[in-house]
């Protein structure tokens, strides 16, 4: 059975300013994790979190941009592992739909091989629904005028 990890979160929020915090590295880190992403077809990228040994990785995700339609859809491969050069190969795609006065944001974390570690599969599946809230929260500070310098 196919392994998918799948959200959706409403933003109060135009599509253009979901896409900033999906697309500027500096926006990302203060939701997601620290990385160097960029927008761009066919760049190479990586995001670091904190290692975990216990689900076999190292802490580093390595990722290649996929496909960009500015407002509307991001995707990146996103592999992982324990740092021995044995990654494991997904992709991530994030839809933007205008709805509501606001954007309809949807996550599919997909293409998991079978043999992916189910610790490392289970705490992404549910770190990712606190991610995505947690960008929103940002974005609301941020709308607000109350972000921390």
């Amino acid at each position: 059975m196919a392994k998918i990890i799948q959200h959706q979160l409403f933003y109060p929020h135009p599509p253009e300013v979901v896409w900033e915090f999906l697309t500027n590295q500096e926006l990302i880190t203060q939701w997601l994790m620290p990385g160097n992403l960029k927008p761009i077809p066919g760049h190479e990228f990586e995001l670091r979190a904190k290692p975990m040994p216990e689900m076999d990785f190292d802490g580093i995700f390595y990722c290649k941009i996929l496909e960009v339609v500015p407002f509307k859809k991001l995707s990146y491969s996103w592999k992982f592992g324990p740092g021995n050069g044995d990654l494991s190969n997904s992709t991530v795609n994030w839809m933007l739909t205008e709805k509501d006065n606001g954007t309809e944001l949807l996550l599919i974390h997909r293409d998991f091989a079978d043999s992916v570690n189910p610790l490392m599969f289970n705490s992404m599946e549910k770190g990712w629904l606190v991610l995505i809230t947690k960008m929103l929260q940002v974005i609301n500070t941020e709308k607000d005028g109350t972000a921390q310098a």
